[in-house]
């Protein structure tokens, strides 16, 4: 451990921070979500739309989220009472960590869940028992384990056992280690599907499906979606960038590292749909834009009707678990932090609380697909309601109460010592854009995300 400050820890790299950011962006919304989601939306209109609402809207939020926890040196619930009371402003602005830190148990709860779904698939697949199988033979495979509670709980137990375990080794020895594995093995993985994807897919129609410029097909609703997307893919308001932030050495550069992960991380779902897509439009009758059915139901038969598909689609499940597993670890330490600080915990015993506190919200999701189906609140399943909170209301308003604090209640004085911005014109630049574009940005993925719920 290189460095402590307010017995703090921090990574000796920079580079170890942009595989834990990029760990924590890159997930199951990369592998499945975004290719499908541009294809619908004019492919490579959509993509171009798509990098400049990263540039314009999450990367400015990043840096912001960056800052705010490496000024703090702390939890995001304590990093932002500690700037808060400096500033002598008012508490109500702690609220950014708190909806951070909750929101990340939170989708933790079910993202466990549904990261079981891929850990359930390897073994299946490593078998055999999906050579040949027809669609009908999966998708009753894929119901079968949905209608079967026990077998989700084995699972979910799995999934959340592998996270709480990285993150209770500590901070330098888990959290860094495990990325440093992680995620170089998951572009491993990545290169060889694409490889294998090139050598026995349709990979010319995978490519015009994604970065053929369809202008005529990109409306505002795929604008918007473009938006909300760039938003939500870099874990923003979750919490974990900022507490990922204030492990961040101090003399790294906050504006070049988010750029290099955002860049990782858009580079991930362009390799993943280049990876996928091209093996979709070889196995006929598959639809692309399937969601998630074309993870768990569409590419295993692909796959199971492919030379080498076997060993190639076990592969592919245990990148989708790293991709899972990368993102689990950073939803569950800004919790684990806190608890750290202001209680007293150790970090075995912070990890067992709030792992078992997810777990047991956890069980919600599970009985959602099964025992409880039928039970619905406004129209939605206990994990539907789950996610909502979470996507649609709690994360965009962490985001934007970030880029409100950050633009226009924090000491300009702030950003710039952290981002040594002094008179430059980059700092210039990032300013106005969080002052002026980011909330108005933001509001608008949050109101039209709450009235496409309701109308």
């Amino acid at each position: 451990m290189s460095s402590e400050v307010k017995s703090f820890p921090a990574w000796h790299s920079r580079w170890t921070f942009i595989l834990a950011a990029t760990g924590s962006a890159v997930g199951l919304g990369n592998i499945w979500k975004f290719p499908y989601i541009a294809g619908e939306n004019g492919g490579g209109a959509f993509v171009l739309v798509y990098l400049a609402c990263i540039l314009l809207l999450g990367i400015p939020v990043m840096v912001a989220e960056v800052m705010l926890g490496r000024s703090g040196r702390q939890s995001p619930i304590n990093a932002m009472r500690s700037l808060t009371s400096a500033a002598g402003l008012h508490g109500f602005w702690n609220g950014i960590g708190w909806l951070g830190v909750v929101a990340g148990l939170l989708i933790l709860s079910y993202y466990s869940v549904i990261a079981g779904w891929a850990l359930a698939y390897i073994p299946e697949i490593a078998t055999g028992r999906l050579q040949g199988e027809s669609v009908q033979g999966v998708q009753e495979l894929f119901n079968g384990l949905l209608q079967n509670p026990r077998r989700l709980v084995f699972w979910h137990s799995v999934f959340m056992l592998m996270t709480v375990g990285v993150v209770t080794v500590g901070v330098t020895r888990g959290l860094g280690v495990a990325v440093r594995v992680l995620m170089p093995l998951l572009f491993v993985l990545l290169v060889i599907l694409l490889i294998f994807s090139y050598r026995q897919g349709d990979f010319a129609r995978g490519f015009y499906f994604l970065f053929s410029p369809n202008f005529s097909a990109l409306s505002l609703r795929g604008v918007l979606e473009a938006l909300g997307h760039s938003f939500f893919t870099l874990s923003l308001g979750m919490g974990a960038i900022m507490a990922y932030g204030a492990y961040m050495p101090a003399d790294a550069s906050i504006g070049k590292t988010v750029l290099v992960v955002g860049f990782f991380d858009t580079l991930v779902a362009l390799m993943a749909g280049m990876a996928i897509f091209p093996i979709v439009f070889a196995h006929g009758g598959i639809d692309p834009a399937a969601g998630p059915e074309l993870l768990f139901i569409s590419l295993p038969v692909a796959f199971g009707a492919m030379p080498g598909g076997i060993l190639i689609g076990g592969l592919f499940f245990i990148l989708v678990t790293i991709a899972a597993w990368s993102s689990a670890i950073s939803l569950i330490e800004p919790g684990v932090a806190w608890l750290i600080e202001t209680r007293g915990f150790n970090r075995f015993t912070a990890n067992l609380l709030l792992g078992g506190m997810a777990w047991v919200l956890g069980l919600g999701t599970v009985l959602s697909f099964n025992e409880w189906d039928q039970y619905k609140f406004a129209g939605m399943t206990f994990f539907e309601g789950v996610d909502f909170l979470t996507s649609r209301i709690m994360l965009p308003l962490t985001g934007l109460f970030i880029a409100v604090f950050v633009g226009w209640i924090l000491a300009p004085a702030v950003s710039k010592k952290e981002l040594n911005g002094g008179h430059s014109r980059a700092w210039s630049f990032w300013y106005w854009v969080l002052r002026y574009i980011c909330p108005p940005a933001i509001t608008v993925v949050l109101v039209v995300g709450l009235y496409d719920s309701f109308v």
